[in-house]
């Protein structure tokens, strides 16, 4: 097989498997690491993929739309995102006051959340918000406003209500992530509400899966180098964890359960 058909069937691949690993590309195709990581190379610079560590995924669209309709209880939650969300809560301390992010990380992140300690959560997602009824070591302040129908609300009187408040720690999720153009989102009033809560907040924790990490969303929300800490996966490119690294933002990547 020429290098000009290997490299067009693994960009087939990837755009149908939305990722590959290097491994994956020698065992089907009988080359070496080396020229398996520069077909991915290739394909990169064709603007076909986004190589990260361990291999490479599919660009994703500008995502130009609130996040969907789901039920929380119901989804699947993937390794990267429970590992990630594992890691962020060993951050919480004892008297703290977090703002807990409202989208998918928000409601793994109560498996994880620590019951030794007090300490008070404000979160603007009423699903959330009901299940951390069950934990009577919290104290939990819910943001009012219009709710979506993804359960979150983050209107203009969300924004105002927690214009009020101040946080040790939040959690911050988004929809892309890039260290050109910092942290952006799907709506306009997502950002504006998320700027309210990192400008309140002592530290900035952003909770991103490695997918997220190199493309844009719609609108943006901030730098880069606004946040302190950034969570990430196993399949985070090795050239965006240099970048950030070289804004001073501390980073964690979450290893792959064996």
């Amino acid at each position: 097989m020429f290098m000009e058909e290997r490299q067009q069937k693994i960009a087939e691949l990837i755009k149908e498997n939305g990722k590959i690993t290097v491994s994956e590309i020698t065992e089907r195709y009988g080359i070496s690491d080396e020229s398996a990581r520069r077909d991915l190379r290739i394909l990169e610079q064709k603007k076909l993929c986004k190589r990260t560590h361990g291999g490479a995924i599919a660009l994703g669209q500008i995502n130009v739309r609130p996040a969907a309709d789901r039920d929380l209880e119901k989804m699947p939650v993937f390794d990267n995102y429970r590992e990630i969300a594992k890691e962020a809560a060993k951050l919480i301390r004892s008297g703290d006051c977090i703002y807990l992010t409202g989208g998918s990380f928000g409601y793994i992140m109560l498996s994880f959340l620590p019951k030794d300690i007090r300490y008070t959560v404000v979160i603007n997602n009423v699903d959330i918000a009901k299940a951390l009824r069950e934990f009577d070591n919290i104290e939990v302040y819910m943001v009012g406003g219009k709710m979506r129908q993804n359960g979150s609300i983050v209107d203009s009187l969300a924004a105002e209500f927690i214009g009020r408040m101040y946080f040790d720690i939040c959690f911050i999720t988004g929809g892309g992530f890039t260290p050109e153009n910092g942290l952006s989102n799907g709506t306009d009033e997502t950002a504006s509400f998320q700027r309210t809560v990192i400008a309140n907040s002592q530290k900035c924790v952003l909770l991103l899966s490695s997918h997220k990490i190199g493309v844009n969303s719609f609108i943006k929300v901030c730098d880069a180098n606004i946040f302190d800490y950034i969570i990430t996966d196993w399949d985070c490119s090795e050239e965006h964890l240099a970048a950030f690294e070289s804004e001073g933002i501390y980073i964690t990547v979450v290893e792959e359960p064996k």
